[in-house]
């Protein structure tokens, strides 16, 4: 079943709740969030959830990140997550896209549905002329650019996940113009011979705006419809239990 088809004996997917946060969202609390979302959508209490945000400056470690990979520890907060991958970095300048979708309702399993979220990165590139790869190897998106000693290959979108009982959480992110030596404290996914790059290194001025357009046109195409919705309301939080899947 493609994503978008109809749930067994039920009718189409509803759309898919659309949420953009305007300021920075402590790690902590959108944890938190997701924790309690997943769950009541695993319950069919609640419709699926695309949260758009950017964290404070700050280190994630998935369930594979290795202790050798943080490499200045004391830089910036650090926190230990349950969704798969190893070290990533999240801060200004990047956009952060949190997934909490139903993968028993749309008939997927977790390999394709990391194929169709790259290839949703993918298409959302391609309305800046921006060519995002894959590689067999390698999650994430890829950009190959000129370099002095010839072609590179530079990541400019990650992609963690947790599944839990069919409902995923965390996400992906792209980076639109963040501080790229922040990723100097970590080995980024752990992968030493390639590095990260972003929307402003490749020399497109791209906002916020007109990611978030891009992303929310290129889901609808391949996951189905969405709604526009309030973001979830910050509070204090709480570092929110369990969250697996890839850099």
């Amino acid at each position: 079943m493609f994503i978008g088809d109809s749930i067994a004996g039920s009718g189409p997917v509803p759309a898919v709740d659309w949420a953009i946060s305007d300021r920075p969202i402590e790690y902590p609390f959108a944890l938190e969030v997701m924790r309690r979302r997943a769950a009541a959508i695993r319950d069919n209490r609640s419709r699926e959830l695309i949260w758009l945000l950017e964290h404070p400056p700050l280190y994630t470690g998935g369930t594979g990140a290795k202790d050798a990979d943080l490499l200045n520890a004391s830089a910036l907060p650090t926190y230990r997550t349950g969704r798969g991958g190893q070290f990533t970095y999240h801060g200004p300048g990047q956009r952060v896209v949190y997934v909490m979708l139903d993968l028993r309702a749309r008939g997927f399993d977790i390999r394709a549905f990391v194929t169709q979220l790259e290839a949703w990165v993918v298409g959302a590139l391609a309305q800046f002329n921006v060519t995002g790869e894959t590689r067999r190897d390698r999650v994430g998106v890829w950009v190959k650019r000129p370099s002095a000693t010839g072609v590179v290959e530079e990541k400019i979108a990650a992609i963690g996940l947790r599944v839990s009982r069919g409902v995923s959480s965390h996400g992906l992110s792209i980076n639109v113009d963040p501080d790229l030596s922040h990723y100097g404290g970590i080995v980024p996914c752990g992968i030493r011979d390639y590095g990260v790059t972003s929307l402003a290194s490749l020399g497109l001025p791209v906002t916020y705006y007109d990611v978030d357009v891009a992303l929310r046109t290129n889901f609808e195409r391949a996951f189905g419809a969405t709604k526009r919705v309030e973001p979830p309301e910050t509070d204090t939080g709480h570092a929110g239990a369990g969250d697996s899947l890839s850099c």
